[in-house]
């Protein structure tokens, strides 16, 4: 629905932050560039969705989910939904901050279907591995190829490039050692997690004016080939007997918006790309990608205006 109706009710701020990966700095560079750019009265009561994929790759993981568990004492008036990102559910998986199956079954079974890939992916098989989720054991594995061709980088331990996140709780990657380390307070962040998150009434800026609109934000997408009712349900369960997550993990199944959506104005909204994309109502917010050198991004609704950890700003 569009409102051209000059009406001067102010919407509500909502910012989506890209995915983090590791970086402290380049996350309060960020956060103080929003802080910089919304107006102050906006920024305090804005609804702030973090996109997931908060591990990894970069060499402050710890710090970094200090800084996200501390946002709600110290922004009391804020909304912040933080999503699960493939990453942070691999680590989950390794601490046991992952909810059990539902239905009795044993995370053990989510092996099956990818086996053949586990020798090089070089699956842990330490302490606990037995009763661990399938990518839990790929996150804490020691992958046989060095080199990730598709990122033209070199891999960081594991096909997740999980080392710098076991070294920043000062444990050697691939440890057993993770589990105690990891203070309660980190576990019960992984384990609140939502794999969805579902927004009414958010307003976008177009070129035909405020269009009033549904916000789904989930870290890769949604598919386009199931039933919107039928993944929605799935997300919100968080159903751990699958083994690999298309709404976390998925790459050109989940880049569109479902044609179930079309009836009702939805933004999609997500991170894990790799890619900055805005195409009408979907949004894909993951310009870093998790490399040391891209910044980290956030776009702000309704202004639909991109903030990176690189701009420089002055108050």
């Amino acid at each position: 629905m569009d409102d051209n109706s000059g009406s001067t009710k102010k919407n509500r701020v909502v910012v989506c932050i890209g995915d983090i990966h590791g970086y402290i700095i380049k996350l309060q560079n960020l956060w103080s560039n929003l802080e910089t750019q919304i107006h102050p009265s906006d920024f305090q009561t804005a609804l702030v969705i973090f996109l997931g994929d908060y591990c990894d790759r970069g060499p402050d993981t710890r710090k970094v989910i200090d800084f996200l568990i501390s946002l709600p004492s110290k922004y009391p008036k804020q909304t912040h939904v933080f999503i699960a990102g493939n990453h942070d559910f691999a680590f989950a998986a390794f601490v046991g901050a992952l909810p059990k199956p539902g239905d009795g079954s044993e995370f053990w079974e989510t092996w099956k279907e990818y086996k053949e890939s586990e020798e090089r992916e070089g699956w842990y098989k330490g302490d606990g591995y037995e009763k661990m989720h399938l990518q839990g054991r790929r996150w804490a594995g020691k992958i046989t190829v060095r080199f990730n061709t598709v990122k033209n980088t070199e891999y960081k331990g594991s096909i997740y490039d999980a080392a710098p996140t076991f070294e920043s709780y000062g444990v050697p990657h691939g440890s057993a050692d993770l589990v105690k380390a990891v203070p309660d307070a980190h576990k019960k962040f992984l384990v609140d997690l939502v794999w969805v998150h579902e927004e009414k009434n958010v307003c976008i800026e177009t070129a035909q004016g405020i269009k009033h609109c549904k916000l789904i934000a989930v870290h890769a997408g949604l598919e386009k080939s199931k039933g919107i009712g039928e993944q929605l349900k799935l997300l919100k369960s968080r159903d751990t007997r699958i083994p690999k997550v298309e709404a976390l993990s998925g790459r050109k199944t989940v880049w569109d918006i479902p044609e179930d959506l079309a009836k009702t104005p939805t933004i999609v909204v997500s991170g894990h790309h790799g890619k900055l994309h805005i195409e009408g109502l979907r949004l894909i917010i993951d310009e870093g990608g998790g490399l040391e050198n891209n910044p980290v991004a956030a776009i702000v609704l309704p202004s639909m205006k991109l903030v990176r950890d690189t701009d420089n700003l002055v108050a």
